[in-house]
């Protein structure tokens, strides 16, 4: 069993949204890294602050209900909805808002959106 921490991210310069708290659980440990490139830095730092498993969701991937908080590099209007669709806490690194087909699932409580590492707190 995990012995998880919470962190806050809040919405970084030009960013919208959150702040979302984070807390990994054995059921939803990973913090999915959806940035090309391996495990971007921001999910790094989110693993090393709770705990949660870092995965990098373009080598392989998991079941939605098994992720923590997806971290994305969408600047458009394809995954930054996708994440927050099923429910999945999403953190994107672009300063995005709510736009496309998908905007109705992209709200303040699942998703913000313009983060960097200096965003990221301890609770």
């Amino acid at each position: 069993m995990g012995d998880f921490k919470s962190v806050k991210i809040d919405a970084g310069k030009g960013g919208w949204g959150g702040p979302l708290t984070i807390t990994p659980t054995d059921d939803r440990p990973y913090i999915y890294s959806v940035t090309g490139g391996g495990i971007h830095p921001v999910a790094a730092r989110i693993a090393e602050l709770t705990g949660g498993t870092p995965f990098d969701g373009f080598k392989s991937s998991v079941p939605f209900d098994k992720i923590a908080v997806a971290v994305i590099d969408c600047g458009g209007t394809a995954r930054v909805g996708v994440y927050p669709m099923k429910k999945v806490p999403t953190v994107d690194i672009h300063g995005a808002s709510p736009a496309g087909p998908l905007a109705m699932f992209i709200t303040a409580d699942l998703f913000v959106s313009g983060v960097k590492v200096d965003n990221i707190k301890e609770v």
